[in-house]
């Protein structure tokens, strides 16, 4: 899988390193996939600052070091909750860009009730770029949709540098 995710890696890492900017990585669902994507290309401490696999309260409430009431009304695998950890990620490893993936892989139920097969990827940037991408395949299989959430977080990524 990571051979296939390879291609786009280095576009991305290519877009990154022409700005001279770095990133920082929070995976969800995708279990650390975008990540592991991105680490493929070699020398990637040129474009990547680090990041976490957020698949609990307690990893996200580390990862992030914000107050609960920050995530008041907010849901798991919904836009606004993907933004917020988008930023976070960003800004505590200070980096210009962030991405998040929020979602529902299935296999086992969401704590937030989310669908199966539901992602939500943001990404943050400078100067007041946000971007959010909604994945839906439809799909209980949890492997496939952790594929398909990896691939379509990295092509947001992609695109959204491409601007």
């Amino acid at each position: 899988m990571l051979t296939q995710m390879h291609p786009v890696s280095l576009r991305v890492a290519e877009l990154l390193r022409a700005r001279d900017q770095k990133i920082a990585v929070v995976d969800g669902a995708t279990g650390g996939l975008i990540a592991a994507s991105l680490l493929t290309v070699p020398g990637a401490l040129d474009f990547f600052v680090g990041g976490g696999v957020v698949y609990s309260f307690r990893a996200r409430d580390v990862l992030f070091a914000l107050p609960r009431d920050a995530y008041a009304g907010m849901r798991g695998a919904s836009e606004d909750y993907a933004l917020l950890q988008a930023r976070a990620i960003r800004d505590n490893f200070g980096a210009e860009w962030g991405i998040a993936e929020s979602g529902s892989v299935g296999g086992s139920s969401h704590p937030s009730g989310a669908p199966a097969g539901r992602s939500v990827t943001a990404i943050v940037g400078p100067d007041g770029f946000e971007h959010v991408a909604v994945t839906e395949t439809g799909s209980d299989d949890r492997i496939a949709n952790m594929e398909a959430f990896t691939r379509a977080a990295l092509a947001a990524l992609e695109d959204a540098l491409s601007r």
